[in-house]
């Protein structure tokens, strides 16, 4: 069955994962899915990525997903999509939304490319939210 939200699937695989306490997810790959992951591993929320291009017909994305060492939970809390396909979300650069004023991260997909909220502000551009975690 073909998917119809790429970036929601993404994400719920992560969350599922998460929820089933594995340590490797695997998500088809395509160019904002790799962009996400790196944003995601820059700021701490996953231990590791690999980008296998020769993994299916696109290749795949496989996340080592990071846990907590004490309380063993997610350090992923919350994922959430913002823009879906049937409701396109959009802001300008001073309308991005601070996420837990600013403990979580808000991934923006811009004119310049997909970045964090913050640096989209810093940038002073502005586009479609795609997603926030914390």
């Amino acid at each position: 069955m073909a998917v119809t939200d790429p970036i929601a699937d993404y994400l719920t695989r992560i969350r599922n994962a998460q929820m089933s306490r594995h340590r490797i997810v695997e998500i088809p790959m395509s160019k904002m899915k790799s962009e996400i992951t790196k944003i995601l591993y820059d700021q701490g929320y996953i231990y590791r990525y690999k980008l296998d291009e020769d993994a299916g017909k696109g290749g795949m994305i496989k996340i080592a997903l990071k846990y907590d060492r004490k309380t063993n939970q997610p350090v992923i809390k919350k994922l959430q999509r913002m823009s879906k396909p049937g409701l396109r979300k959009y802001s300008g650069a001073e309308e991005i939304p601070s996420i837990i004023n600013g403990l979580g991260i808000c991934i923006v997909s811009t004119s310049k490319g997909i970045m964090t909220g913050k640096n989209a502000k810093r940038e002073n551009v502005g586009g479609e939210l795609l997603c926030y975690v914390y």
